[in-house]
């Protein structure tokens, strides 16, 4: 038995009953990409019944889908990414992770400086790749590390691969880490940003690290390694958990590169659960505001997946989903807080209307009755 979860990051579905508290009313990642691009060519999703979940222009709904359908109201607050992976897990937060839309406290920032060694420059909310064009050199200059966030829940550190060397750099990642806890300074993820270049001509490399709060509660990970079952993480997986409960592991460089590394964990995991992120759709085209390049990452995807189904067997389930939105075609920047899409496939298995379901924890169920294995939290799709 094999289950498979690809999280299509970012990829919300619409806006949930609560997005006017966060500002993100009228927010639906996919939906709107459709609208204002003149359609979603994306007939692979469509046969499992994307367009049964909601009206999305191009993707018609299906009399007979080949697969289960529908979306997850998430019961955690908040619209990041841990927050959207753990429930998915089964760890339900009953808080949002702090965000610093002023940057972070002056006398933690003195802490850190002296605890790494090195000063600090920036310390503001700010586009990664726009302020290493703004501060790349004086950091160059100096060796002062450019520190950031975003309007998530996030300690940014860019260094320049050839200032600070990665091993340096993830070190200086791991201090933060432990300078940075509940209640007040528990930023979900800390995250190493390396870059290389001229001045003029920056550009982040693939060596981004992730640096995250480890769980409170024993996830569906925890307990599938507990009891032996392999839990392969593929993307940001391992980072999002702080490696608990994910062995073996692969980090990637693309979306392409992800999804390269899921068809060949088949060859890799014959029982088990397979863990996937595909991050571009979110770090590359939703943050960036890039409707074109989101709507060709969903298109690829949909390609790939064609060939992916044929893969599998009557014993594989796949579930695909996404954590929380990040509308290109919304105003700002930021994630939206967004119903996820659900789609689970099982070679000869009817489709049925999965509805709205009360939480993402209800994929942490799903995949634990399908290993034959129990969870206490969330239901599973079917009995």
């Amino acid at each position: 038995m094999r289950a498979i979860c690809i999280v299509v990051d970012s990829a919300g579905i619409g806006a949930m009953p609560d997005a006017a508290e966060y500002g993100d009313e009228g927010s639906a990642t996919i939906p709107n990409i459709a609208k204002v691009s003149g359609g979603l060519n994306v007939p692979t999703m469509a046969k499992l019944g994307l367009g049964n979940i909601t009206p999305i222009v191009g993707v018609a709904p299906v009399k007979s889908a080949m697969g289960s359908f529908g979306k997850a109201h998430e019961l955690s607050p908040g619209k990041d990414t841990t927050t959207g992976h753990w429930e998915m897990m089964g760890a339900k937060l009953d808080f949002a992770f702090p965000v610093f839309p002023k940057g972070f406290p002056r006398s933690f920032i003195e802490q850190f400086e002296q605890a790494v060694g090195r000063g600090t420059i920036g310390n503001y909310p700010a586009s990664g790749t726009e302020i290493i064009m703004q501060l790349g050199d004086e950091h160059v200059k100096t060796g002062k590390l450019i520190v950031y966030t975003s309007a998530d829940s996030v300690f940014q550190i860019a260094a320049h691969e050839e200032v600070v060397p990665l091993e340096e750099l993830y070190a200086i990642c791991r201090k933060a880490r432990e300078l940075l806890q509940p209640p007040d300074l528990g930023a979900a993820r800390v995250i190493a940003r390396p870059f290389v270049g001229t001045s003029g001509a920056y550009k982040r490399t693939p060596h981004r690290h992730d640096f995250s709060l480890e769980p409170t509660v024993d996830t569906l990970l925890d307990v599938l390694k507990k009891q032996k079952v392999t839990t392969y993480g593929i993307g940001k997986i391992y980072d999002i958990f702080a490696g608990r409960g994910v062995e073996p592991y692969v980090t990637t460089e693309s979306n392409a590169d992800g999804m390269k590394k899921t068809m060949e964990s088949l060859d890799k995991v014959k029982e088990g659960f397979i863990f996937t992120n595909l991050v571009d759709t979110d770090m590359i085209f939703g943050h960036r505001r890039d409707v074109a390049g989101y709507k060709k990452a969903l298109e690829e995807f949909d390609v790939w997946l064609a060939g992916f189904l044929a893969k599998l067997d009557e014993k594989d389930l796949l579930i695909l989903t996404s954590d929380h939105g990040c509308d290109p075609t919304f105003k700002g920047s930021d994630h939206t807080r967004e119903y996820p899409f659900l789609l689970a496939y099982q070679k000869g298995r009817p489709g049925t209307d999965l509805g709205i379901r009360q939480g993402l924890w209800d994929i942490a169920a799903t995949v634990a009755k399908h290993l034959g294995r129990s969870y206490p939290h969330g239901k599973a799709f079917w009995s």
